[in-house]
């Protein structure tokens, strides 16, 4: 079997318009379905686009490349609080864990499990490098359809977040012990690539 064609790498301030339209386009699919989750763009877009661009001025955001065209992306770090709010409490930070936000991928790649893949991805990477015991994401409040996507993949639930008015606010754990190695690699990692 030859190398995946997909190539996963750390994304840069030119990749800020391509990560905004994958967002765009998971925005407009969840439009057809049962929830608000990016409705609009919180708090607004101006605020999204600083916040995109911060994550990946500071290293956190990865993108997977098909021909140079962006088909998924993931931000992940060893802390995830935003500047003006605390996401996660206080007694989740005594365990080491790796979090992650912004995960969309093309519809044009729907299907082919690239979301699973980054997640465990991440998770893997930040166990080796970091001790992670945990993967963790904070999920759309009223979204119950991604929430049970979560669980599928081997997330439990934690708690709500202590911001009421950060509609993100169900937050998901999953060990990083469980996850194992691909078996069938769907992309590859350029050199030197590994997140957080």
């Amino acid at each position: 079997m030859g190398q995946p064609l997909l190539k996963v790498r750390r994304a840069t301030e030119g990749d800020h318009s391509g990560i905004i339209r994958l967002i765009d386009e998971a925005a407009a699919w969840l439009r057809t379905k049962d929830t608000d989750q990016w409705a609009k763009p919180w708090r607004n877009e101006d605020d999204r686009s600083e916040r995109i661009l911060r994550d990946l001025r500071a290293g956190k955001t990865w993108i997977i490349a098909e021909s140079n065209a962006l088909v998924a992306t993931l931000t992940a770090d060893t802390h995830h609080d935003h500047q003006e709010m605390i996401v996660w409490p206080a007694r989740a930070h005594q365990d080491p864990a790796i979090y992650v936000c912004r995960l969309a991928v093309s519809r044009s790649h729907a299907g082919q499990s690239l979301g699973a893949a980054l997640l465990n991805w991440a998770g893997r990477s930040a166990r080796e490098r970091h001790g992670a015991r945990w993967l963790r994401v904070d999920v759309w409040t009223t979204n119950y359809g991604l929430q049970a996507y979560y669980r599928r993949q081997g997330f439990e639930f934690y708690d709500y977040s202590e911001d009421d008015e950060y509609p993100s606010g169900a937050l998901f754990q999953k060990s990083t012990e469980t996850i194992r190695p691909d078996t069938r690699p769907l992309f590859r990692v350029e050199r030197g690539g590994r997140p957080a």
